[in-house]
């Protein structure tokens, strides 16, 4: 088992008490196909739920007490609920109303669990759709309207099928649709994704993968306040001496990951997956990505030269993590949403932040273009549009990238909304005059790019 030196925990308490480290969340993976059994599917998933996940809450809170490490939320990823569907569905409308159930089952036994989010509510259209995956995407709006802690995620692009552009504007109409049945918050539990990766505990884009465990433990970490206060000591530092101090801030901040999740499998029995080395930030002072950047000497983000400090950051972090455990998964890199952190809600409010720039950034971060708030009259086609720009960069430069957008009913260019929590508040952002309606209503499959032929 690894082991953990004196002065590196001394480094690590110092953490955890003056520079906001916390573990953003541990999230247990389960498979839910023996619910197949189970005359009543929606039954059977919350029957199997609750048999895997009954002790994940009292286990996560011994851990934190033991450790004096604060573990904000525990979660739990299931079998995209698209294979439930194809095995049991006959036809569109049974794939619909049974799919709604599955939410309703997993949302009630996650409130009786103490679960923050259940992820897994998820179809995969790179190429096309299965049964499963229509009564997913059609239902979506209704499973996040009669729900809380559902999340949503549909993988609409790889590497090796290309863009599904029909899928991309079906997105489009599902994430305005949901906006208008939960005023924008059902928005906030929403992801389209390129080369979606199994074993993430960040939601929305978690579920639990046919390659993974069953039941298996992931962590999702935190730091941006470590790796902002690391920089702000080297204030003349050259940028490959800042880049080694922040590996080493991330190798730290990773092996606590790895620490709090191979103590919450031991007491679960179960095995420990991946740490996803991901920076998270939060609404609060003290933890924004923003913040780092800032530190770097950029302005504000947006500003010439927010990608390549962003880029910095991002390699910093995955070769200290790397370092850290051999167990990485997820996503990795660093997250910008907008309304989850201080630091870039702060950058929107100033008009240094566009979605433009946003997806400049989106090339070398992690989540590509996250919590980001529109107007309530933004039509559908504007909204596949922005998710088309960001698949578009997953498949090309072959990596995982999601996009989450909240239209939020009756908001208009410049309202602050407030999501409370760790969702946070940020300005709504303006999203351009011009259109790119026609291009987006071709539809069909974009091919996958000239980097599918180096996969073999």
């Amino acid at each position: 088992m690894t082991k953990y030196d004196a002065s590196e925990l001394a480094e690590i308490i110092e953490m955890l008490s003056f520079q906001h480290l916390d573990i953003r969340a541990v999230t247990m993976g389960i498979s839910i196909m023996g619910a197949l059994r189970y005359d009543d599917l929606a039954e059977g998933v919350r029957e199997t739920v609750k048999e895997r996940a009954g002790e994940l809450r009292d286990a996560v809170e011994e851990v934190s007490s033991k450790l004096g490490v604060q573990i904000v939320t525990k979660r739990v990823a299931v079998t995209p609920i698209s294979m439930l569907l194809d095995a049991k569905a006959g036809d569109s409308e049974e794939a619909f109303k049974l799919g709604v159930s599955i939410a309703e089952a997993l949302d009630s036994v996650a409130e009786d669990l103490a679960v923050d989010y259940v992820g897994g509510y998820a179809a995969f259209v790179e190429s096309g759709y299965s049964l499963g995956d229509k009564g997913v995407v059609k239902s979506i709006p209704e499973a996040l309207s009669s729900t809380e802690r559902i999340t949503a995620m549909v993988n609409a692009a790889s590497t090796l099928a290309g863009i599904n552009m029909d899928a991309v504007y079906e997105m489009g109409e599902v994430v305005k649709r949901t906006a208008d049945l939960t005023e924008g918050r059902g928005c906030t539990r929403l992801g389209v994704f390129a080369n979606a990766p199994e074993g993430t505990p960040f939601v929305p884009g978690a579920y639990h993968g046919r390659g993974e465990e069953d039941p298996v433990i992931n962590v999702a970490v935190s730091g941006p306040g470590v790796i902002e206060n690391v920089v702000r000591s080297l204030e003349d530092a050259d940028l490959r001496t800042l880049h080694d101090a922040m590996k080493r801030a991330a190798f730290k901040i990773t092996r606590l990951g790895e620490l709090v999740g191979r103590e919450v499998a031991k007491r679960l029995g179960v095995r420990f997956g991946s740490v996803d080395l991901s920076l998270a930030p939060s609404p609060a002072v003290g933890d924004s990505v923003a913040d780092v950047l800032r530190a770097m000497g950029v302005e504000e983000p947006g500003a010439p030269g927010s990608v390549l400090a962003l880029a910095i950051l991002t390699d910093a972090v995955k070769k200290g993590g790397a370092m850290a455990t051999s167990s990485v998964g997820g996503l990795s890199g660093a997250f910008i949403p907008v309304s989850e952190d201080l630091g870039m809600a702060k950058a929107v409010r100033r008009g240094a932040l566009a979605l433009s720039s946003l997806e400049a950034m989106a090339a070398v971060c992690s989540t590509g273009l996250d919590m980001i708030v529109l107007p309530g009259d933004v039509e559908e086609h504007v909204i596949a549009a922005i998710i088309g720009d960001v698949m578009a960069l997953g498949i090309v430069l072959d990596k995982s990238l999601g996009v989450r957008l909240i239209p939020v009913p009756g908001a208009k260019e410049g309202d602050e909304v407030d999501f409370g929590g760790l969702l946070g508040k940020a300005p709504v952002m303006p999203v351009g005059r011009f259109s790119s309606k026609a291009l987006v209503m071709r539809g069909g499959i974009v091919p996958p790019t000239v980097s599918r032929l180096m996969k073999g």
